[in-house]
């Protein structure tokens, strides 16, 4: 083991400032987080979520723009059976056609979730989408599945190498009109998956694609026989402290895997917070604004990558409004975008996950590095403190955050952050980062380091401006 040297900073500049909050002197003024559009990183594990377009929920057109400069490198893409076979045996893919160009012309990987079903086949669904409605109830419909698969697969067999089976088969949302049942998900998949490896060569498919994380039926899946026919496993969880039983949610979940297919890798595949306090969907039973959803996505993230989370996925791109829920139009908007819906404007989360995909690629490799924050003030856990280190061309990042409520809120302090670097990782002009605004500081002295309810960086100048 190379000698671990402890890294001492010497008091220097300010400390960020968070939105309106602890302004620096107007003598002083930060650097800024260089942004990287998505052409120019080679490949990351960040994603962005650009579902629901088979049920025509917002305008791709207007977000494309808005996604080169972003920084993500993947986006996961709802195909749309009954958007795409209106007419038996008929398939018009000129939507998808647009929608896997543009994205790849901006520099973003589309990766597919294949799902949902179609009237024409599956009786019984109250809108046009058949969201959640499977194809396994008649040989009529099991083989109308199996052309409309091998018509897409071999329709984008060049541009999409990562096909992710069905969506949440765990819930009765999308698993109609029968109970989940993961002995019946496995047999969709082993049906489903040797058409897709036919015609799309080194296809790499991920099933699971679980709400939440649901040991039993992961179990069952597994024990079904899942790992035998994908290569990934994708999960979606939604919580509103990101952090909450993760820890032991993951390792089982890991553990599940790896005890039948050892050393497949995950793939958080959806998971997203509101913005405001009028949202339909997931986490809508909580208090939101733009502030808490951008910290919300900055955790959730690095959470995924300190736990070695191959991609991790942020739902959505824009605010999706009138969504379309399984019975229909609800009327409402899921506001979980980082561009809000109507004027395609980004919000706070936008930025924030700019600035993080401005650091973090393929290039960054999670690292062992000692992150240890004390003298946190009152009404902090000193335990409860979420660390994570990376290293990248030989320089280390360090972030760090109190993972508070963030519906009860979180006073932000100073603290004594020490960090240890190993392995030749080094910084020659350390600086602090704010994720959240993009300001950056010369690094203060280390106990006088900001404490927040989301994460801060150290790292060197030299991977930021």
């Amino acid at each position: 083991m190379t000698r671990r040297n402890i890294l001492t900073l010497a008091p220097a500049g300010l400390l960020s400032p968070v939105l309106a909050q602890q302004q620096p002197p107007a003598d002083s003024s930060p650097a800024r987080m260089k942004p990287r559009t998505s052409k120019s990183i080679a490949s990351s594990p960040i994603s962005i979520g650009f579902e629901t377009l088979d049920r025509q929920m917002f305008d791709p057109e207007r977000t494309y723009a808005h996604l080169a400069k972003l920084g993500v490198k993947w986006a996961r893409c709802q195909t749309g059976w009954a958007r795409t076979e209106t007419v038996k045996g008929k398939y018009d893919f000129e939507w998808l056609d647009r929608v896997v160009d543009s994205l790849l012309a901006a520099g973003v990987q589309p990766w597919f979730n294949l799902g949902y079903g179609n009237t024409l086949y599956t009786p019984g669904p109250t809108h046009p989408s058949a969201v959640g409605w499977i194809p396994l109830n008649s040989d009529d419909a099991r083989a109308a599945w199996l052309r409309y698969t091998d018509a897409i697969a071999t329709k984008f067999a060049t541009r999409v190498k990562h096909w992710e089976l069905w969506n949440e088969p765990n819930i009765s949302n999308f698993w109609q009109p029968d109970k989940p049942d993961p002995t019946k998900y496995v047999e969709f998949v082993k049906m489903t998956a040797p058409v897709i490896r036919k015609r799309v060569p080194g296809v790499t498919l991920i099933g699971g694609v679980f709400a939440g994380i649901p040991l039993d039926y992961i179990d069952g899946a597994m024990a079904a026989g899942l790992g035998d026919h994908v290569d990934r496993i994708s999960y979606h969880p939604y919580r509103a402290v990101p952090e909450e039983g993760y820890d032991a949610d993951i390792r089982a979940l890991k553990g599940i895997v790896n005890r039948y297919k050892p050393g497949m890798k995950l793939w958080q595949g959806e998971n997203g917070a509101p913005s405001t306090n009028n949202s339909t969907g997931a986490l809508r039973e909580f208090e939101w604004d733009e502030a808490r959803q951008a910290k919300w996505l900055l955790r959730r993230l690095i959470t995924d990558l300190s736990y070695d989370i191959e991609v991790t996925s942020y739902f959505q791109t824009v605010d999706m409004q009138n969504y379309v829920w399984t019975t229909g139009n609800s009327g409402m908007t899921n506001s979980k975008g980082v561009l809000r819906g109507g004027d395609y404007t980004p919000k706070a989360s936008y930025y924030a996950l700019q600035n993080l995909c401005s650091v973090i690629d393929s290039d960054c490799v999670r690292t062992d590095l000692l992150v240890r924050v004390s003298n946190v003030g009152p009404n902090a856990d000193p335990v409860a403190i979420r660390t994570a280190s990376f290293v990248k061309k030989g320089v280390p990042l360090y972030f760090w955050w109190y993972p508070a409520n963030l519906q009860k809120g979180f006073e932000s302090r100073l603290a004594n952050v020490n960090v240890w670097s190993g392995n030749g990782a080094k910084m020659t002009k350390p600086v602090l980062c704010d994720l959240l605004t993009g300001d950056v500081w010369p690094a203060p002295a280390r106990d006088k380091m900001p404490l927040r309810d989301y994460p801060m960086l150290l790292t060197d100048a030299s991977l930021i401006t």
